[in-house]
């Protein structure tokens, strides 16, 4: 690897914090705006509580440095990457 290409992949491996945030803000928005909208449907709190009760702990979760050493291994960015997928799944056909 070339110092400019390791340059690069040290800066942009900088801000991998900032995508968990996202990620979990975007859960965490979207399990509450489901509530909002189906108000009144049965079950509609825990169906709503599991998509925005993982955006929460993720969220909440950057802020811990010892959560985010774990946060940073390459295994769990993959499961996040795909729990994070499949909850937003959920959430629009929900």
């Amino acid at each position: 690897m070339s110092p400019d290409e390791k340059d690069k992949s040290a800066k942009l491996d900088k801000y991998w914090v900032n995508n968990y945030r996202m990620g979990g803000y975007l859960l965490f928005a979207c399990g509450l705006i489901n509530l909002r909208y189906q108000w009144g449907e049965p079950d509609i709190i825990s169906r709503s509580a599991l998509i925005f009760g993982p955006g929460a702990a993720v969220l909440a979760s950057t802020y811990v440095p010892a959560l985010v050493t774990i946060l940073a291994r390459r295994e769990v960015k993959a499961l996040m990457a795909i729990a994070g997928i499949a909850l937003i799944a959920f959430a629009f056909s929900n």
